[in-house]
C-alpha cells in the first residue's frame, strides 16, 4: 500500500580528496610566520631586481663626504668610508648576494642529488665509494675549504659561487640517499621495475619525484647559508672587489665599525632579515610537505 512505502534517503557521499598541491598550500598559508617571511623575502627580491633601475646611482661612485649619517644631505642610508651611496650599494648588492645564494644552492642540490641518488639506488660498492667521498667533504671545515679554493683560483664572483656550492652539498646527498633507500623498496617501484622501466627512469621519474619534499626544504635553507658564506668570505677580504654585495660592503667597511657602525649594521641587517625569512619559509615548507602533519 501507499502508506507502507518508504522513501529511501540518499547515502551520504564521501568528501572528495583535496589535490595534494592545494593541501600543501593550505598548510603553508596556515603558518603565519612563513607567510610573513614570504612577503618580506618577495619585497627584498623586488627591491634587488627593480631598485637599481628606480635608483640608478653607481654604487662605486663617490657622491658625497665619507661617513655621512643616514638621512643627512638627502642620502637615505648615508655614505660609506669613501663617500659612496649606501642605498645604491644595498640595492645593487642585493642582486649579487641573492644570485650567489640561489646559484650556489642549485649547484649544491645538483651535486648532492647525483651522489645521494646513485648511492641509494645502486648500493653496494657504488654506495660505499660515494659515501666515503661525501664523508671526506663533510669533515672538512667548510669555510676554511672555501677560503682555500678562492685563494687558489682568485676572488672572482664565479669562483666564490663555485666554492660555496662545492662545500655545501653533503647534507643534500645524505637526505637523498636516505629517501632513495626507503622508496626503492616500495611496491610501486617494484611494479615499475617489473614493467620494464630502466634504472634511469626509475631514478628520475619514479623515485626522485617522491623524494623531493625534504630536498626542497634543505635547498631553501641552503640559499640562506650560501648568502652567509659569501658574507663571511667578503668579511675576510676574499670576495670580488669589483662587484658590490652585502658581504663586500661589510668587508670593506669593517675597519671603521666603531667610527661609523651604520656602514656595517645596514648590510648586516639586510643579510639577517633575508636569511631569517628564508629559514622561516623552510620551516613552513617542512610542515606543509610533511604528510604526517597534514593529517592532523
Amino acid at each position: 500500500m501507499a502508506g507502507d512505502l518508504k522513501i529511501s534517503e540518499p547515502e551520504p557521499q564521501a568528501p572528495r580528496a583535496q589535490h595534494p598541491f592545494r593541501e600543501v598550500l593550505q598548510m603553508f598559508v596556515g603558518n603565519r610566520a612563513a607567510v610573513v617571511a614570504s612577503v618580506i623575502l618577495m619585497l627584498i627580491v623586488l627591491a634587488a631586481v627593480f631598485g637599481p633601475i628606480l635608483y640608478p646611482t653607481d654604487p662605486f661612485e663617490m657622491v658625497w663626504a665619507p661617513f655621512t649619517p643616514p638621512g643627512t644631505d638627502g642620502f637615505i642610508l648615508g655614505t660609506d668610508y669613501l663617500g659612496r651611496d649606501m642605498l645604491s650599494g644595498l640595492l645593487n648588492g642585493g642582486r649579487v648576494s641573492l644570485t650567489i645564494g640561489l646559484v650556489a644552492a642549485l649547484m649544491s642540490v645538483f651535486i648532492g642529488i647525483s651522489f645521494g641518488a646513485l648511492a641509494g639506488f645502486y648500493r653496494g660498492v657504488v654506495e660505499e665509494v660515494l659515501m666515503r667521498i661525501t664523508e671526506f667533504f663533510q669533515v672538512l671545515p667548510t669555510l676554511l675549504f672555501s677560503m682555500v679554493i678562492v685563494a687558489l683560483f682568485g676572488a672572482s664572483l664565479t669562483v666564490v659561487t663555485i666554492a660555496i656550492g662545492i662545500v655545501s652539498w653533503t647534507a643534500v646527498a645524505r637526505i637523498t640517499r636516505a629517501e632513495f633507500l626507503r622508496i626503492r623498496e616500495l611496491e610501486y617501484v617494484t611494479a615499475s621495475r617489473a614493467a620494464g622501466a630502466s634504472n634511469m627512469v626509475l631514478m628520475t621519474r619514479v623515485i626522485l619525484p617522491n623524494a623531493l619534499p625534504p630536498i626542497i626544504v634543505q635547498a631553501a635553507l641552503m640559499v640562506g647559508s650560501a648568502i652567509l658564506f659569501e658574507a663571511g668570505l667578503a668579511f675576510l677580504g676574499l670576495s670580488d672587489p669589483n662587484v658590490v654585495s652585502w658581504g663586500q660592503i661589510i668587508g670593506s667597511n669593517r675597519t671603521y665599525i666603531l667610527d661609523a657602525s651604520f656602514t656595517v649594521t645596514i648590510p648586516g641587517l639586510a643579510i639577517f632579515v633575508t636569511v631569517l625569512s628564508i629559514s622561516l619559509i623552510g620551516d613552513g615548507l617542512n610542515d606543509a610537505l610533511n604528510p604526517k602533519l597534514r593529517r592532523r
